[in-house]
């Protein structure tokens, strides 16, 4: 702790390189759980689909037994906000489903989190969905421009209020967060714009970028398995989420196989691979 904070983790480029490792080995095993959500199926079959990346490569869930959590991804669906628990659930046709999911390779972890519509799609949900994937990449390159973690949460918001059409609502309760040798390290990073700047941005930050929007009010509930958040009104819900490095020379996602360059060149970043 510094002056009642929590220190920040720094990483090396050498560690951050190994957290990319990581994260490639996570995109693969969600594009495994992404391809295996279809009607019919069940949210645990997307559990096993994961799971079996991660075991082909000889890497770790950072989510299986953490805190006693039981499955290697989170499958929130529809009304569920983020960590519902893989299990008997049927995948219907239109149901919005957010896969986040974690890996450890060599003790440094990467996580991150997509949201997959199953067959026909509501245009709401849609739009639900590509107005929270777009306002993870407008946080993503304020972490390259800005000089604060605060940054992040102003560039998601100020995105994500000018938005035509119904307002979404950003989630207060549930943030990003640093990352490296554990999943969950300081410091939270906001998906809001507030007075409080945050830590500044230098190399060596690792950060977990993870705006959660919905359809109707912010507030939440947690269910009796004491894990899986659900929005209070019964309205759907999205996440998307990526682990991004900052070193000396720009930033580079980490859970994005060309660390991020088809979303982030035309909103005028170029990531830069770790030295």
């Amino acid at each position: 702790m510094a002056f009642g904070q929590p220190r920040i983790e720094y990483k090396t480029n050498a560690q951050m390189r190994t957290m990319h490792e990581a994260g490639l080995v996570l995109s693969r095993a969600l594009d495994a759980a992404q391809a295996a959500a279809v009607p019919g199926v069940t949210t645990k079959h997307l559990d096993e689909a994961f799971a079996a990346v991660l075991n082909e490569a000889g890497a770790k869930s950072n989510f299986l037994g953490y805190h006693g959590f039981p499955a290697t991804i989170c499958t929130s669906v529809n009304e569920e906000v983020v960590h519902g628990i893989p299990g008997s659930r049927v995948l219907n046709d239109g149901d919005i489903i957010s896969i986040d999911g974690g890996a450890i390779v060599d003790g440094w972890h990467s996580d991150s989190a997509r949201t997959v519509i199953v067959g026909e799609a509501d245009p709401e949900d849609q739009r639900l969905s590509d107005v929270t994937q777009a306002a993870m990449w407008r946080g993503i390159a304020a972490l390259a421009s800005g000089t604060h973690v605060g940054d992040i949460g102003s560039a998601i918001d100020d995105y994500v209020s000018s938005v035509p059409g119904k307002p979404l609502g950003i989630l207060e309760d549930y943030v990003g967060h640093g990352i490296g040798s554990e999943m969950h390290m300081a410091p939270d990073v906001l998906n809001y714009r507030t007075s409080h700047r945050g830590p500044r941005i230098r190399p060596g930050l690792c950060l977990a970028i993870e705006p959660m929007l919905v359809r109707g009010s912010i507030e939440t509930a947690v269910l009796d398995d004491d894990w899986t958040v659900v929005t209070t009104d019964g309205k759907r819900s999205c996440q998307w989420e990526h682990s991004v490095a900052v070193h000396e020379k720009g930033i580079w996602v980490l859970s994005a196989p060309d660390g991020g360059a088809e979303h982030l060149v035309p909103l005028g970043v170029v990531p830069v691979p770790i030295p």
